[in-house]
């Protein structure tokens, strides 16, 4: 069956009432049904939740064949805690049949591969996959599809039940003795725990995992003792030099910068650049770097920014810090200036990703969003934009917020590059959907600017404020005379992944790569 964006939608994976994508909106007003999250009573008083070892942690929590553990990313490419859980599992317990549900994985988690191969790790549920363990899923060695979804979708789907997480592991920079768990006051410190603390209060069970015991209470925590089982103390959870990876770098490149420049621009020409407007930038060089120049308009037009909210960097903190932002709210932050702002600084809030992004509560923060700015690995002719997976078709990125906050905000600016390398960014049809179109309102590249035309409220912004546009077919059509008109990617039928929309219907499928043969 096609969906709304076109893509094909194989029908085994339309049963027990499961939906393809629909377009923007389509579930609103619906009624979901939340489960209860089953907890084991604690009455007697209890000195210590301490236990020796994380194979400790797992007999005491029943751990067996078969479970689903989750995880989360606050440490990003500098996280131990995914690893050293899974070798515990697995080489000390000889687990197997298991399935991660992680906020997102990285190359960090090479090692995890293995156990792919070795068929002890049978499903995987994320928003990133990259490094290794992308290429052996892409080669079709996961034993199930992967399930891709986005940081809004992913509380959605563990509030409704569609994920139950047997085992939940929280690597916190601080704990008390009970599990009063903080991202600051350690020596790994990470900032916000928003994408953990669902995970928390519906996991069957919850285990905290520090290399910084302090003394009780820790307060104001972030994962509370009230759903934790049991704390294990190691010598470090992760490296913090390695949250701010290559993806959450802001860029120095002049072409970006001069893009990023642009993008303020086209928010600076529409009426809801006002006193007040809230704004957030994704992962990606040019679109974090659209921070450095909003600063400039904001004091021309004498106004100041309401709230912001992310991924949170520097640039948003010292806008914070010089009273041009009311608020910043934060669920992951990007860089460890905002990891030592995170409850240091006065209106320097942290936040769980289903109040940031949960398309099935009332209201989540994006919602609320005036601006986005986000970055694309390719966006094409319809306005779809892909950051999951490469030119080659392998899984190599995370659709993250991008597609939560691009149909939350006012105005989506995807900021790229024309062409990177011998690639065209700007292109006839994505190799994955993991954005849709009718989220998208502006593209901005060093070749022009274009504006969906879903939006002629936009076009005529930019008409008033003189920014010259082009369609996004003559950007195309020029990006393909530079380094040509791609071939397709070649697939095996069988299925790989399943990208999720937000909504939790089928937005698009990932395919077997085909084997490269000379």
């Amino acid at each position: 069956m096609k969906n709304a964006v076109g893509r094909d939608i194989p029908d085994f994976l339309l049963e027990n009432g499961k939906e393809v994508y629909q377009g923007k909106n389509y579930m609103d007003g619906k009624y979901m049904q939340k489960v209860g999250p089953r907890t084991r009573r604690y009455e007697t008083p209890q000195e210590s939740k301490l236990v020796d070892t994380i194979a400790d942690a797992l007999r005491q929590c029943g751990a067996k064949d078969g479970m689903t553990f989750s995880f989360h990313h606050h440490l990003r490419d500098g996280d131990f805690v995914v690893n050293m859980v899974m070798k515990a599992a697995i080489d000390e317990l000889g687990l197997k049949d298991l399935t991660i549900a992680a906020s997102s994985l990285g190359s960090a988690h090479d090692p995890i591969a293995d156990y792919i191969e070795q068929g002890k790790v049978i499903g995987i549920q994320t928003s990133g996959i990259r490094g290794r363990m992308g290429q052996v899923v892409s080669e079709g060695k996961l034993k199930t599809p992967a399930i891709i979804r986005s940081h809004g979708g992913r509380p959605r789907a563990i509030e409704a039940g569609e994920v139950h997480i047997d085992i939940a592991f929280v690597g916190a920079s601080t704990s008390d003795c009970v599990g009063n768990s903080r991202g600051i006051g350690g020596k790994s410190n990470c900032g916000a725990l928003g994408y953990a603390m669902t995970d928390a209060k519906y996991a069957d069970h919850v285990v905290v995992i520090t290399d910084c015991l302090v003394d009780f209470p820790n307060m104001p925590a972030s994962i509370e003792a009230i759903d934790v089982d049991a704390v294990v103390v190691v010598d470090s959870i992760g490296n913090p030099k390695k949250i701010a990876s290559a993806a959450a770098r802001i860029s120095q490149n002049p072409r970006e910068l001069m893009m990023a420049e642009d993008v303020v621009k086209v928010i600076a020409s529409t009426p809801y650049f006002k006193d007040g407007f809230s704004f957030q930038t994704g992962a990606g060089g040019p679109s974090l770097a659209a921070n450095l120049f909003l600063e400039k308009y904001i004091d021309e037009r004498g106004i100041k920014m309401g709230w912001a909210i992310g991924g949170i960097t520097r640039p948003m903190v010292e806008l914070l810090k010089k009273g041009k932002v009311g608020k910043v709210i934060d669920v992951q932050d990007f860089d460890l200036d905002a990891v030592n702002s995170i409850n240091q600084t006065p209106n320097h809030f942290e936040m769980s990703a289903s109040q940031y992004a949960n398309p099935a509560n009332k209201g989540a923060f994006v919602n609320k969003l005036d601006f986005v700015v986000l970055a694309a690995l390719e966006i094409d002719t319809g306005f779809n934009v892909n950051v999951l997976t490469g030119s080659d078709g392998v899984l190599r990125g995370a659709p993250g917020g991008h597609p939560d906050t691009a149909a939350g905000s006012k105005v989506c600016v995807i900021v790229t590059p024309l062409v990177r390398g011998r690639m065209a960014t700007v292109c006839e049809h994505v190799v994955t959907v993991t954005t849709p179109g009718d989220c998208v309102d502006v593209l901005v590249t060093d070749y022009g600017i274009a504006v969906n035309p879903l939006r002629p409220d936009l076009i005529e912004c930019l008409d008033k404020a003189g920014i010259p546009h082009v369609t996004i077919e003559s950007l195309k059509e020029k990006a393909y005379s530079i380094v040509g008109r791609p071939d397709d990617v070649q697939f095996e039928d069988k299925v790989v992944a399943i990208l999720e929309a937000r909504d939790g219907t089928i937005l698009d499928v990932v395919r077997q790569i085909k084997p490269f043969t000379l």
